[in-house]
């Protein structure tokens, strides 16, 4: 349904890094590369980055985040620990999200300019709750 989505970033630079940092366990890559865009997929471009210069940070109660799908747990893991290493911040760390559903595996961080990210799988088997 949705071919891609784009954010608005205060420095294309420094985001460029985040987002290829972050980007890298899951698969994805940058393919485009414009003077005030860059655009990251696997095959085409299905996320981009908008130069915004006079951007404010997003605030966290927008409530806007764009979830990318992850193939395994180690790699929702992997992205989470490279976007927090590439200047990202916490907003959830990994782990199951029983309240969305008990195969629910997400990892939520937000970039340099507070766009909120996150990337989950669906597990195939699910651990016993304690």
């Amino acid at each position: 349904m949705i071919d891609h989505v784009s954010v608005g970033v205060a420095d294309l630079d420094r985001a460029a890094r985040f987002y290829e940092a972050a980007f890298a366990p899951l698969g994805l890559k940058k393919i485009v590369a414009l003077p005030a865009t860059v655009g990251f997929g696997k095959d085409y471009p299905e996320f981009w980055i908008n130069l915004r210069a006079g951007m404010t940070p997003v605030p966290p109660e927008s409530g806007t985040h764009i979830c990318l799908r992850a193939r395994t747990p180690a790699d929702i893991e992997a992205f989470y620990a490279a976007a927090l290493k590439a200047g990202g911040t916490d907003d959830g760390p990994p782990g199951l999200r029983p309240h969305f559903s008990v195969k629910y595996f997400a990892a939520f961080v937000a970039d340099p300019d507070g766009n909120r990210i996150e990337a989950v799988t669906f597990l195939k088997d699910v651990p016993p709750q304690a």
